[in-house]
């Protein structure tokens, strides 16, 4: 069977996808809490903070830090299919999914201390990292499915 579409579109759209998923966990796991709080940091105004002080925005209100988290996420939920993508065409499923799942991880937990100022994950509350862990997860398996199913 051919490819529905080059592999760096379909890449693109499953990042898009393992996105959304993402976005909706959170806004289950809100429902659930019966929160309307953020759910880890992911989730909060820290990833528009970064935006801001990476180009410079000063004062940014927590609404803009939102939306430039909302942009951020976009931006890179799509962007980082790519790297699926390249991954899945040089070591195959499910070893990409995996190196892809761990990877993000492994940037949220090390880049949000760094440029976020959050405190390190072992001081995280334990919600927070179990939430970071699931929604991760689950964004790299769809991304990984998507791309399969698009293949």
């Amino acid at each position: 069977m051919s490819a529905l579409a080059p592999w760096p579109v379909r890449s693109v759209i499953a990042g898009g996808c393992g996105t959304a998923v993402l976005t909706l966990a959170y806004i289950a796991e809100r429902r659930l809490r019966a929160t309307s709080s953020p759910v880890d940091y992911d989730d909060s105004d820290v990833p528009g903070q970064i935006v801001a002080s990476i180009f410079h925005i000063s004062r940014p209100t927590e609404h803009e830090e939102l939306q430039l988290g909302y942009a951020l996420r976009g931006a890179y939920g799509s962007g980082f299919g790519l790297v699926h993508g390249l991954l899945r065409r040089r070591v195959g499923e499910p070893a990409a999914t995996l190196a892809f799942g761990c990877t993000l991880v492994t940037m949220t937990l090390t880049m949000f201390p760094l440029f976020g100022h959050t405190p390190p994950p072992w001081r995280w509350p334990r919600g927070y990292l179990a939430t970071c862990l699931a929604t991760h997860a689950a964004y790299a398996a769809t991304v990984g499915i998507v791309d399969d199913r698009l293949g």
